[in-house]
């Protein structure tokens, strides 16, 4: 599986969840089941691979931001959620995780940002395939430290001097 491909499966099956992450999830399990094992882990490898490229203090200061606050297990379940948001949404969160002001129509903390479900979701797809838990997949584990400079969630003020446009947009009122 390429990353075109990877990326496809993700922007259809979010289409067609209407953005709910956990239909989307659902989805995903779906899909990935009509493929062959070896192409499940192919994703997996994919997914874990973004997933741990946005371990980043920026991208958890931005998630911060959108939550009102973001524990280890929130940050997590943001980075999978932002995977789920598709190509553009996250190489520009990477690029720029104060442009994510720009780049999401609208959050809702409640239901957006929590995208613990669609982590596991080539995990139980494989699981349905075979009747056994995924393999390791090889990858380098992610780093201990997330990458940058870190960021004290508690200041406000350096969460909206940092962030300017996602605090304007979406920080506390």
């Amino acid at each position: 599986m390429d990353e075109t491909e990877f990326w496809e499966i993700i922007d259809s099956t979010r289409e067609a969840a209407e953005g709910d992450p956990e239909d989307h999830a659902d989805l995903l399990v779906e899909r990935l089941t009509q493929l062959d094992p070896d192409s499940v882990l192919d994703f997996a490898r994919h997914f874990e691979a973004r997933y741990n490229r946005a371990y980043a203090w920026d991208l958890w200061g931005a998630a911060a931001v959108l939550l009102g606050g973001a524990s280890d297990d929130a940050f997590d379940y943001f980075r999978c959620w932002l995977i789920g948001q598709g190509r553009e949404v996250f190489e520009g969160a990477l690029h720029d995780p104060d442009g994510l002001a720009e780049l999401l129509d609208d959050f809702d903390e409640r239901i957006d940002g929590d995208g613990e479900e669609l982590g596991y979701a080539a995990d139980e797809a494989y699981e349905q395939l075979t009747g056994v838990v995924a393999p390791d997949l090889g990858l380098p584990p992610q780093a201990t430290e997330p990458l940058g400079s870190p960021v004290d969630f508690e200041d406000d003020q350096a969460l909206a001097a940092r962030f300017p446009e996602l605090w304007d947009r979406f920080g506390p009122r």
